[in-house]
């Protein structure tokens, strides 16, 4: 099990500030939260298919991570138990927005992207998101757990709380469609 320190090192570990905040310290638990917040926001923004849905997901995961401290298992890092409690917030986000009724969009998301000769690596993080954004949810998490976390299958699958089969199934039909959506990218490179 990964134990973090403070930046300095010496600071306590993850688990001593979870201990903290179950304990009652009023301010362990902001600082578990403040030593994790990029990777936690990065996670919310690849399983959710805006900010929006990202920062409600990470709050309502937070306040789920807040409350059910004192049932953590000691079984995985903290970063570990943190990263699954946001993912299936997001998912759960998800689920929920599917069932009401969705708000026209505005004219800002009909632009015209730009020509592929002049693609630059942010507009092409921007192709990647929008073609992940296509694949059914819980391909998509698959995809990023092991895709872009770089988590193993093994790993994953505790994760996402699935079987390894069904990680690596999710991860192979997800990654057909990708190659699917961005095939043009592929077209484009060739004629060059």
């Amino acid at each position: 099990m990964r134990i973090l320190r403070g930046e300095d090192g010496d600071g306590p570990s993850d688990i001593e500030l979870l201990d903290a905040h179950v304990a009652g310290d009023p301010h362990a638990f902001a600082a578990l939260f403040d030593r994790h917040r990029h990777h936690l926001w990065h996670v919310a923004l690849r399983t959710c298919r805006n900010e929006e849905d990202a920062a409600d997901g990470l709050q309502e995961a937070l306040l789920s991570a807040h409350r059910s401290a004192g049932s953590f298992r000691r079984d995985a890092a903290v970063r570990s138990w943190l990263h699954a409690i946001v993912v299936n917030s997001c998912l759960d986000r998800i689920r929920r927005n599917r069932t009401r009724p969705s708000s026209p969009l505005g004219d800002d998301e009909y632009t015209i992207p730009a020509p592929r000769d002049e693609m630059s690596s942010a507009e092409l993080r921007l192709e990647l998101t929008r073609a992940l954004a296509l694949l059914p949810d819980e391909q998509r998490a698959a995809v990023v757990a092991i895709d872009v976390e770089g988590y193993s299958v093994s790993a994953a699958a505790d994760k996402l709380g699935i079987a390894q089969g069904t990680v690596k199934s999710r991860c192979a039909r997800g990654r057909r469609k990708l190659a699917d959506a961005l095939g043009y990218l592929r077209d484009e490179g060739n004629r060059s």
